[in-house]
């Protein structure tokens, strides 16, 4: 019999749950790394240590979600005296409607789920040539991912993906698609002959999948509200939505049609993994499930799909006009749908806030280093290199550095630390109003663009490889990397060409 562990075990094994002790134990380092490095070296130094560590802890997210190791992190920034709860409280207060958006407005599209999946649904079963597919997939996501959040439109397009993979796996199983108490986690019970047609289905919705997250991309760097840091720069630079748009199709115009024209080439070249084709068997199976989903809604349901469409035209023309901050518009939508389709249980509401709290309470935790930031002046000497260079060559060099630093950590992080800078230097009247404008389309576009490059960048990306399609599909880290390089590519290089020579 095995002798019963000791307090100090145990706590180790809780410490960061199932983490791999080599992460744990980095973290542990950090955190008794931080003071003696202070004690040692000073604030400045010990504030850079700082944010190198805790982009690891972002560049580590699949081990580990990175509110836990990057908040334990942030608290002794807080005890170090590093900065100080007011300057915390003050970025928080600043950047309000940001969180306002995640708060509501991802809990208001997830009221849309049923109406999207229809959508999606209607677009993978009904159009048979697989590059016009992946183009309508891709631009459907850009559409809906520049009016509302990238991560619910990700999210449905998993829904769809998961549904119908799990539909045919079962019929390559041996079963009806009816039945319930199947494991499509599990090749063991597919026959032999459907294996073939159902790797092809895997690869197939595989490229699906990375053109609607590559879509969501596209989309989202447009608008205010197609991702969190838009609507944190929007707010810093005093934008409505009408403005935004405006300033930034320079960019993202020519970005929009490259990404777009880089879909149906890799559809048609079938490289880096994409142009596998759904076959007939599978596309049969899919199509008498679609048809036979649609003979079961009932008019109540479909009624509650004509709520959602209504309510999908009012947030538009709500975020269009501007009518109030868009955290409130998405509570608007949430009451119309809830109040109009009989959502009236406390739980089920709750649930459309699971996917939003988690990254809003990460959202806390970054502007507590970028108040490190602020009270220390760390980033000041960057900043003012880039603003000695000749006022051609800024908004370029902004793009270049904002999109490296997307590749490897979160951009909303990157892009709260740069439009900062670039607003004190506003204030201090070293840069016009004019080049302030040109130096955050650089910023905004920089850390939307080249963060397809690996899913550290984008929450999409992110969300997608943590899904649960993403071991069904067989779509790993590195999968993912290869079938996103030539869209990095593409994206980055239109993206900066356009900055230095559009803007």
């Amino acid at each position: 019999m095995s002798p019963a562990p000791s307090f100090a075990s145990a706590l180790a094994q809780n410490f960061l749950g199932q983490s791999p002790a080599w992460y744990k134990q980095s973290i542990v380092f950090f955190l008794l790394l931080n003071p003696l490095c202070l004690w040692l070296a000073g604030p400045v130094l010990t504030g850079w240590l700082l944010i190198a560590e805790f982009i690891f802890t972002l560049a580590m997210a699949l081990k580990c979600y990175p509110l836990l190791p990057g908040g334990l992190l942030a608290i002794e920034a807080l005890l170090l005296g590093l900065t100080t709860p007011d300057a915390l409280y003050a970025e928080v207060e600043h950047n309000l409607p940001v969180i306002l958006l995640l708060m509501f407005m991802v809990a208001g599209i997830y009221f849309m789920k049923n109406l999207l999946l229809v959508t999606f649904t209607n677009i993978l079963v009904r159009i048979r040539s697989k590059y016009l597919l992946a183009l309508t997939f891709s631009m459907t996501a850009a559409f809906l991912s520049a009016f509302l959040d990238a991560l619910t439109v990700t999210a449905v397009i998993i829904s769809v993906a998961v549904g119908f993979y799990s539909v045919y796996h079962k019929v390559a199983s041996g079963k009806g698609y009816q039945q319930s108490d199947h494991n499509h986690g599990s090749d063991h019970e597919v026959i032999e002959l459907h294996r073939q047609d159902l790797d092809t289905f895997r690869a197939f919705l595989r490229s699906l999948l990375m053109h609607g997250a590559v879509g969501t991309a596209l989309g989202g760097v447009c608008t205010m509200v197609g991702e969190p840091q838009n609507l944190l720069i929007a707010k810093v630079a005093g934008w409505d939505f009408a403005t935004f748009f405006h300033l930034m199709k320079p960019v993202s115009m020519p970005v929009l049609a490259a990404g777009l024209l880089t879909c149906v080439l890799l559809e048609k070249l079938r490289w880096f993994g994409y142009g596998a084709k759904l076959p007939k068997p599978v596309l049969a199976v899919l199509k008498e499930f679609a048809d036979a989903e649609k003979a079961r809604r009932n008019k109540p349901q479909q009624m509650a799909l004509v709520i959602q469409m209504l309510a999908a035209v009012i947030l538009i023309f709500g975020l269009a006009f501007h009518i109030a901050e868009v955290g409130l518009i998405g509570l608007l939508v949430i009451i119309l749908i809830a109040a109009m389709n009989g959502v009236t249980d406390e739980h089920q509401i709750g649930k459309a806030f699971t996917e939003a709290l988690p990254f809003t309470a990460l959202l806390v935790v970054f502007f507590a280093v970028v108040a490190v930031i602020h009270q220390q002046h760390l980033f000041s000497p960057v900043i003012n290199w880039v603003l000695s260079l000749p006022t051609e060559q800024q908004p370029g060099m902004f793009f270049i550095a904002n999109g490296v630093l997307s590749m490897i950590s979160d951009n909303v992080f990157v892009a709260t630390v740069y439009i900062s800078e670039i607003q004190q230097s506003l204030t201090a009247g070293d840069i016009s109003r004019e080049h302030f404008d040109r130096l955050a389309i650089a910023i905004n576009t920089g850390t939307n663009l080249p963060s397809v490059a690996t899913p550290n960048g984008q929450a999409a990306f992110l969300f997608l490889l943590t899904s649960a399609i993403a071991p069904l599909v067989r779509l790993s880290y590195g999968r993912m990397v290869i079938m996103a390089l030539p869209y990095t590519l593409v994206l980055s290089i239109t993206g900066l060409l356009s900055v230095i020579y559009l803007l």
